[in-house]
């Protein structure tokens, strides 16, 4: 959404090869740990929730975005609107693979588990 937005490059993206970024965006390599993940996860939303603060401080919500689709911009709002409906499917699916692994579902993380992670300027 970024480059939708802001027309700013997705700092992830930025941070591997080329030639990589699709084998890059749907795996995990076997050295990785699941705090390394967590820790790439909670770096993009704590960069999306700033990036977000300085497009609603620097015109709003209703200022056109960088992406432009036959001949028209969408704004803001509606690329915020387009990522809360894709991140919600996702996540719905994310549950049934989760409950398929271990049984858990959506309602029962484990305890310790950073549901959101912190955001240091709200």
């Amino acid at each position: 959404m970024e480059l939708k937005m802001s027309g700013r490059p997705p700092v992830t993206w930025m941070s591997v090869p080329e030639d990589d970024v699709g084998r890059w965006q749907f795996t995990v390599d076997p050295e990785e740990t699941a705090e390394q993940v967590y820790g790439i996860w909670e770096a993009a939303v704590a960069r999306s929730r700033a990036r977000l603060r300085e497009l609603v401080a620097d015109g709003g919500l209703d200022q056109p975005g960088h992406l432009e689709f036959e001949g028209d911009r969408p704004s803001v709002r509606r690329h915020l609107h387009d990522l809360i409906e894709e991140y919600g499917r996702h996540t719905g699916h994310m549950d049934l693979l989760r409950e398929a692994i271990d049984g858990l579902v959506g309602e029962d993380p484990p305890a310790d588990w950073p549901m959101l992670p912190a955001d240091d300027a709200a």
